[in-house]
């Protein structure tokens, strides 16, 4: 969730960068051969970081089997790249005559915003209006797709196309809710009741992981729970001021604070890494965990003796998520009609529809079209939210650097810190940076 950070490069470290670059650059040769014709309308060539077997990359595979199919002159030239080579070497790459025709990458105004303000990629405004790819994705999940030229998300121009959608969500232990016989929450009142129970039964009932992103998104949560748009809208996008002592920021540091005291938290797991809290629900020691659905997929595999589900989080018309990573057209690609050719057919039904089954989140599917059950659960959970403009996106994007601020404010709270000293910490950086933006 966090942004990445600017720093001074050590020399060993500059010269693995440049040897990373350097093989990012040179020529392509992965399936299809290298490309002798570029910019002919006759070769497509396709970047992505996706693992293989993992539900997108079996979704692009079959967008790339599917564009084949319709364009049958056309040679795909697809290379996997690592997120990091992307990541660390887009400036570069983009800036060069080795440019993809369209490649998957990192959402942010760091990133996309970044590349988009030194003209490196494609402004799509008009292709996306011309082929509906607005219509098929909410305004909350298209927010992290359109920036303006100062590179910040939100703008007017879109220079990205999403896919998939991620959020957070709820995820309960079915079998310890139905034997220590605890009704599944719908309010937050039910959702304190819940914990109440589980608590008197002598079961610490959330999950959690101090040192990590899970505690963070915690505080955030509760903290959209007493949100509305406007507070959405000043602190991600700086459109008015944020006032951290306000009930939204106040209510979730006390609220924390009060199921730190009660129990409903157990402060030891300050030190704990995001896989040690699906540990925790996985072994079934935590009835309870408020997560991404990208630990869904580990879920799915990992438990196998008990029953389980997932549920929009009771009591919040708002959640973390945004749209996920998405394509983009480079401004030096030499195909750019096929780039938005493949685009289309990854928005398609077909490849919406086998995202879903695969258990990711399509951005543009119905839940009612998905046949895996659990799945569909989850998807469902994302249309709520997407359909009421409840994704919030993510508590650190405002600020480069925010993630380190987050996760010591939270672990401060976890270890006894006064509410009104943490909220001091969080707004501290998030004040600066605004102040130097006017």
């Amino acid at each position: 969730m966090n942004n990445p950070r600017i720093r001074t490069v050590p020399r060993r470290r500059s010269l693995l960068l440049a040897a990373s670059a350097l093989a990012l650059l040179a020529p392509l040769t992965a399936c299809g051969g290298s490309d002798t014709a570029e910019g002919d309308g006759k070769t497509l060539r396709l970047w992505h970081y996706e693992q293989q077997d993992g539900a997108l990359s079996k979704a692009w595979d079959a967008a790339i089997t599917e564009f084949k199919r319709t364009h049958p002159d056309v040679k795909v030239v697809f290379e996997r790249k690592t997120f990091e080579q992307i990541q660390q070497n887009a400036g570069m790459i983009l800036n060069s005559d080795k440019a993809p025709d369209v490649m998957e990458y990192n959402k942010g105004n760091a990133t996309t915003g970044l590349l988009a303000k030194q003209g490196l990629l494609t402004d799509l405004t008009p292709v996306v209006e011309e082929r509906g790819w607005d219509k098929k994705m909410s305004e909350s999940a298209s927010v992290t797709a359109r920036y303006d030229d100062k590179g910040e998300m939100g703008g007017d121009k879109w220079y990205g196309i999403p896919n998939y959608g991620e959020f957070v969500l709820t995820y309960y232990n079915d079998d310890l809710f139905k034997k220590h016989n605890v009704a599944k929450p719908t309010d937050f009142k039910s959702f304190e009741a819940a914990l109440a129970e589980f608590k008197a039964a002598g079961i610490t009932p959330l999950a959690n992981a101090g040192n990590d992103h899970p505690a963070g998104h915690w505080l955030y949560l509760l903290a959209l729970s007493r949100a509305n748009d406007t507070w959405v809208d000043d602190y991600q996008l700086y459109m008015g001021k944020v006032d951290f002592h306000g009930p939204e920021m106040t209510f979730a540091v006390n609220k924390y604070e009060e199921w730190l005291d009660k129990g409903y938290f157990d402060k030891k797991d300050v030190g704990l890494k995001g896989n040690d809290m699906t540990e925790q629900f996985v072994s079934q020691k935590r009835p309870i965990m408020v997560g991404g659905n990208w630990w869904f997929g580990s879920l799915t595999t990992d438990i196998e003796n008990f029953s389980w589900s997932t549920a929009p989080f009771p009591g919040s018309e708002k959640t973390l998520g945004s749209g996920g990573n998405h394509w983009v057209i480079p401004t030096k690609a030499k195909n750019k009609k096929l780039a938005e050719d493949f685009i289309d057919i990854t928005m398609s039904d077909k490849i919406q529809k086998l995202i879903g089954e695969q258990g990711n989140v399509p951005i543009a599917a119905q839940a009612d079209t998905i046949t895996n059950p659990r799945a569909k659960e989850l998807i469902t959970a994302f249309d709520t939210y997407q359909s009421n403009n409840g994704l919030a996106f993510y508590p650190d994007w405002p600020v480069t650097g925010y993630y380190d601020t987050w996760l010591a404010a939270t672990q401060n709270l976890m270890n006894g810190g006064k509410p009104d000293t943490v909220l001091d910490e969080l707004a501290a950086p998030y004040d600066k940076y605004v102040a130097s933006r006017s």
